[in-house]
């Protein structure tokens, strides 16, 4: 089976920092598989949160995650805080893809990097619904990080 090939955007819009606690590590001793997906979501709801949405309500809209990706570039141990970086990119009708690197602060080594599906539903209906343009001007304004 071919493996996941995922190239980085240039840069990125927002980043923020999570430790790796006890509860996030495998029997391996290394952070596990389950708990990537956990720190990722996290760093997605921050995200949101910088630009002033909650999940449930982006300029009007709930969304959802529609799908996720992830390459392990290295492995992540408990305590060491990792930087997981986020920009929005290939925007559709519905949604966009999240872009995320998490990289160790202590030692600048790439852990995961991936990308998460976004989309908008109305509330109502529970179907998909266009990006609103709100969402769109704010991200625009986003500076490089």
């Amino acid at each position: 089976m071919p493996r996941i090939q995922f190239e980085l955007p240039d840069h990125f819009v927002f980043a923020t920092d999570i430790q790796i606690y006890i509860s996030h590590v495998n029997q391996g001793g290394h952070l596990d598989n389950a708990q990537l997906l956990t720190l990722v979501s996290e760093a997605r709801v921050r995200f949101f949160k910088s630009l002033g949405y909650t999940e449930g309500n982006v300029a009007g809209y709930p969304i959802v995650v529609g799908d996720m990706v992830a390459q392990y570039k290295s492995e992540g141990f408990h305590g060491e805080t990792m930087r997981v970086s986020m920009i929005p990119q290939d925007h559709n009708k519905y949604g966009f893809d999240l872009v995320y690197r998490m990289e160790c602060l202590d030692t600048a080594r790439e852990v995961a990097r991936g990308k998460i599906g976004i989309v908008f539903i109305e509330r109502a209906s529970r179907k998909v619904a266009a990006v609103p343009s709100e969402f769109l001007e704010r991200v625009a304004k986003l500076p490089a990080h």
